[in-house]
């Protein structure tokens, strides 16, 4: 069939011209979408956007490149190490690469006559980093982890880098491998309420909440900083965050802002210290810099417009990074650059010690890092980079029987014509930043680097389609960084998963992640230990899931109830499954023999006692899944969600902190004989 301008233009755009639905049936995108979304790519209907002018040439095993064009060319291939090759070729043939061509990034130009192309060469190897323990079929559990929610003795009302340094210590005693984290990314100090991991303002940067103040030396060498941390009004307040049930984030953020301008009033690092300060500042260049100043603008407009958190609110001259008065006012602000940029040092210092304990208690992944899938539509990378994001769409998911509207993240998609043009660049800085001290990275919603649902802005998600991503070069690149970073790569393969990416995912080395509730068969059947693959990551829940004691006491539904999503039928229908997802968990548990065949056989008189908690997390640690990611919250019992997705104001979302300290997890006996079990199995 013929396709009409309109299609040839979305096409080549990469706007997919259909899609099955999770029904399993095809739809066809609408003209109306199509036109809106080239709009959004700059590319008017009727016209393929323009090619970059840098093409990216990605080689894993392939070691010839083919040559467009008429006539006699002459190239010159310059390695990341400086070494220097040339040659000609015909247009229409194959370029023969120099052998022995190491991995990396390479400059590769071609010329003819007085024109001159500028090519960016990536070899890559074939597949992501794997630790060598892991390599040798160990299989190894640990704790996942939302910081945020950890409650201590020392922490400030937020669970902090002091609180994960003491956590791996145990976690590590205990058998443990890794502790998995939720985004670090950098949220919005002066506006702390908008405190999504997953909607950060840059995910390059880290969350400066997370800075155990205490162990600051600057904090604790400043005359005025020990007055105020010593004053009855401070400790009354700090007691106070501490106490609440969810985490106060304009509390947590008022105290440690404080504080740490406090401490840095007085600032004077040693010789060393300076050094490495600098090195930092130097090496984030104008990245930090702009992050500092979009934190430190943002501090301002806030004490002068509560209700202005986003770019797009401020003076005209101030909307871009690139503004002759974003220059000014950073010429003016030296001191408040400073001291933002102070804090991503002390935030980066604090990650660093957490990993390198880890290290030094043996674990072969330590730290697991978790990457979202985008920027908030008015954060500080749309603001340093808007010819990098589409402002006139975001992205979400389509229609589907749980959600009939669809679902609008609210977060700008990345161009890929534009992430191509620059040879991938903002995507290895992107991974750099976030292999950076960690042994493992997570990538929330990995089918981005297939395809991504753009939404037009002002259009319901049922009005959006899918645009494609250069996905073979981007798991190319995966590969090549989690290599250099010695980083393992694990993808969040939850929902609809399209087939032409599982296999590319498998072949690159990417971890796949099976969570209990959904491994079931047509028959609603559990998978066994065995049917889990060796390439993946196992866990009962995750943090848009239900607890484990959520889901047996069917909390969720009941909560789901109250918040007014399930109602009538639906809700009938998802107790009724219920009741029988329940039943087929516990047939799975005594076939797996997990838990004794003489126990209860009916999951509706079976509570879920210690023993069968305990049956539950043997049954999990069974699994030939590699890793095993374990929740505290299920260790103690709790049934209160993290986060109820589909929510806003409705439920205190990335709030909810532990009914338990750290300190009491790991002395409770319960805990102790549970991770014992799970130690015991894993080895076995």
């Amino acid at each position: 069939m013929s396709l009409n301008k309109l299609d040839q233009a979305a096409e080549a755009a990469g706007i997919a011209l259909r899609f099955v639905n999770a029904r399993g049936e095809k739809e066809t995108i609408s003209d109306e979408t199509k036109e809106a979304l080239l709009a959004v790519m700059e590319a008017p209907a009727g016209k393929a956007p323009p090619v970059p002018p840098v093409q990216v040439f990605v080689a894993r095993a392939r070691r010839e490149l083919a040559v467009g064009g008429k006539g006699e060319f002459t190239w010159q291939l310059t390695t990341e190490q400086g070494k220097s090759h040339s040659g000609t070729v015909q247009g229409g043939e194959m370029l023969t690469l120099p052998p022995r061509l190491t991995q990396g990034y390479h400059q590769l130009s071609l010329r003819k006559g007085r024109q001159e192309w500028q090519s960016r060469l990536i070899i890559a190897p074939r597949r992501c980093y794997l630790p060598e323990p892991l390599a040798q079929g160990e299989k190894r559990w640990g704790a996942l982890v939302q910081l945020y929610t950890l409650r201590s003795e020392q922490n400030w009302g937020i669970g902090d880098f002091g609180d994960l340094k003491r956590m791996l210590e145990q976690v590590a005693a205990h058998g443990g491998d890794f502790i998995g984290l939720n985004p670090l990314h950098a949220l919005y100090p002066a506006q702390p309420d908008l405190a999504s991991p997953y909607s950060p303002a840059s995910r390059r940067w880290l969350n400066i909440l997370y800075i155990d103040v205490s162990q600051v030396a600057a904090f604790q060498q400043s005359a005025a900083a020990q007055r105020w941390w010593k004053s009855a009004k401070t400790r009354k307040a700090l007691e106070k965050a501490r106490a609440v049930e969810a985490v106060d984030y304009a509390a947590v953020a008022a105290l440690k802002l404080e504080a740490l301008r406090l401490a840095w009033q007085q600032y004077q690092p040693q010789a060393a210290e300076e050094a490495d300060y600098q090195a930092f500042l130097t090496a984030g260049g104008d990245a930090l810099r702009y992050q500092a100043a979009f934190d430190g603008i943002l501090a301002e407009r806030s004490g002068q417009d509560e209700q202005g958190w986003g770019w797009e609110t401020w003076p005209e001259g101030l909307r871009s990074a690139a503004q002759p008065e974003v220059q000014a006012w950073c010429a003016q602000h030296e001191e408040e650059i400073g001291f933002w940029s102070w804090l991503q040092w002390l935030a980066h210092q604090q990650f660093s010690d957490c990993w390198q304990r880890s290290q030094e208690l043996g674990m072969a992944v330590g730290l697991y890092r978790d990457l979202a899938v985008g920027v908030a539509e008015h954060s500080a990378e749309t603001w340093q980079d808007p010819q990098l994001y589409k402002l006139g769409a975001s992205v979400g998911a389509p229609p589907d029987p749980l959600g009939p509207l669809g679902q609008n993240w609210g977060l700008p998609p990345l161009d890929p014509h534009v992430l191509r043009a620059r040879g991938y660049q903002p995507f290895i800085d992107l991974l750099r930043a976030n292999m950076r001290d960690c042994g493992a990275l997570r990538i929330d919603h990995v089918m981005s680097l297939l395809r991504l649902w753009w939404i037009p802005h002002g259009e319901g998600a049922d009005k959006g389609a899918y645009v494609s991503y250069p996905v073979e070069d981007l798991l190319a690149v995966l590969a090549l960084e989690s290599q250099r970073m010695r980083c393992m790569v694990i993808g969040e393969d939850l929902g609809t998963v399209p087939q032409e990416i599982v296999k590319l995912l498998r072949d690159s080395g990417v971890f796949s992640w099976k969570v209990l509730f959904f491994e079931q068969e047509k028959e609603g059947r559990y998978r066994l230990p065995d049917s889990y693959p060796p390439q993946s990551i196992a866990s009962a829940s995750t943090h848009d899931l239900p607890t484990l004691s959520g889901f047996w006491q069917a909390e969720d539904l009941a909560l789901g109830e109250k918040l007014g999503m399930y109602k009538g039928s639906t809700l009938q229908s998802l107790q009724a499954q219920r009741v029988e997802q329940k039943q087929a968990l516990l047939d799975a548990l005594h076939q797996a023999g997990a838990m004794p065949a003489r126990s209860a056989k009916q999951a509706e008189k079976q509570a879920l006692t210690p023993a069968f908690n305990q049956a539950i997390h043997r049954f999990l640690a069974l699994t030939r899944s590699t890793l095993l990611g374990l929740q505290p919250e299920d260790w103690m019992g709790m049934t209160t969600p993290v986060n109820v997705p589909g929510t806003t104001d409705e439920y205190p979302n990335w709030r909810r902190k532990w009914s338990f300290t750290l300190e009491e997890a790991f002395a409770d006996k319960g805990v102790k004989k549970l991770l014992k079990t799970v130690s015991e199995a894993r080895k076995a």
